[in-house]
């Protein structure tokens, strides 16, 4: 029992505030990822990898309508990744976990809390720990998987700067026998694209996190799973908490206000995800050889989820991959078609432009409407009777 102890106690005693210890989840994702094998990047990995951003950024000068998003050119390794993206998992996950935490909490008997008084603290930090040595697992595995910084939808990395993971990129192109370089310089376009996005699109990034937080608050905690994953902890054997499997604890809400944020959430993710598509494929256009292939590829990636995006799924209660990419691809195509580069990239200008999901159904009648009104206000006269600027006038003039 002193061994438990023991044991318990430098298991529960990293440091760390808020209801999840990052300290152990970055621990457990390290060990994880040593146990698998990550491979330090090489000088002349990172030189492919700024020499493809950089080609990348030259292909996708005339189909866009920003300049590069693109401040530094990195190559991670799997580590790298999740330290460099932490900050963002942290505002993401710690909203759920609370209620995680706050549940555990909650299995004491009232009666009971009293007699435990600085023992409570403690159930606070054992369910960080749990939900740490999980969420550790989690991030290890999608460390495995992930491509660039952006390769899920989420702006995850620091704000300009646009990461390769060369390793996993070697071992994806292995998996669709095609050549490394052609599958590197398609995820640089894909990365490069995604700076662009958020770097000219400010109100953007905070947009989208907010959407997945949103959702965050309306899952509700299954009690029965915790108390159930509670009994499995075998006193005489601390390891048994870094064990337990905490899948299926979250669940969301089946409420109107619940829906809507999860068709929030579906709705950018698509968004986002289907302007980069359509914008990587027209710049890519007949310069590599595979570049169908390689898109349909994509497509079908994001769209299914990897096996640790499922993974993260069932333990945070978050699905992040886009549900209508086809139909955004189009959409952005179609709005190309109609209003032209600049004009389909300004409806980025503030959200409330944005296609609704009732308008991936019909991205036709959603660019031929949005380019009529162009034309609407290009003709109008504002300074004729009746117009916006002589009613101002008028209404001063009244005033005064």
């Amino acid at each position: 029992m002193q061994q438990f102890m023991s044991q318990l106690q430098h298991l529960l005693s990293a440091p760390g505030s808020g209801p999840v210890n990052w300290d152990l989840a970055r621990q457990v994702a390290a060990s994880q990822l040593a146990a698998a094998g990550d491979p330090a990047v090489s000088p002349f990995e990172r030189n492919t990898v700024e020499e493809a951003l950089r080609i990348a950024d030259l292909w996708l000068e005339p189909a866009t309508s920003w300049p590069t998003g693109i401040r530094t050119s990195v190559a991670w390794n799997r580590n790298e990744w999740i330290y460099k993206t932490l900050d963002v998992w942290r505002k993401l996950c710690d909203p759920v976990a609370s209620r995680m935490v706050g549940a555990m909490g909650d299995l004491v008997p009232p009666e009971a809390r009293a007699q435990l008084g600085p023992m409570q603290s403690m159930v606070a930090t054992l369910g960080g720990a749990l939900f740490g040595g999980q969420l550790g697992q989690a991030l290890g595995s999608l460390a495995a998987e992930v491509l660039s910084a952006g390769d899920i939808g989420l702006p995850l990395g620091p704000a300009g700067t646009a990461a390769l993971i060369p390793a996993n990129i070697r071992a994806y192109g292995e998996g669709l026998e095609l050549p490394e370089d052609e599958v590197r310089l398609y995820v640089a376009l894909r990365e490069a694209a995604h700076q662009r996005l958020f770097q000219h699109v400010p109100w953007l990034r905070g947009h989208v996190l907010a959407a997945v937080e949103n959702y965050a608050a309306g899952i509700r905690v299954n009690r029965e799973a915790i108390e159930e994953a509670m009994g499995r902890v075998d006193p005489t054997d601390p390891e048994s908490m870094q064990a337990i499997a905490l899948e299926g604890i979250f669940t969301p809400e089946d409420t109107p206000a619940q829906k809507a944020s999860l068709a929030r959430l579906e709705t950018v993710l698509a968004l986002v995800e289907g302007w980069v598509c359509h914008v990587v494929d027209s710049a890519a256009g007949d310069r590599l050889p595979n570049v169908v292939r390689l898109g349909e590829a994509f497509r079908r990636r994001r769209a299914a989820g990897g096996p640790a995006e499922q993974t993260f799924a069932a333990l945070v209660g978050l699905e992040l991959r886009p549900r209508r990419l086809r139909e955004a691809t189009v959409l952005w195509s179609a709005l190309t078609e109609h209003r032209g580069i600049a004009g389909r990239d300004a409806i980025w200008g503030h959200p409330d432009l944005l296609p609704s999901d009732e308008d991936f159904a019909n991205p036709e009648a959603f660019a031929a409407t949005t380019s009529d009104l162009d034309e609407e206000l290009a003709n109008f006269d504002f300074t004729a009777p009746g117009a916006p600027e002589e009613q101002a006038r008028g209404e001063d003039d009244d005033k005064s």
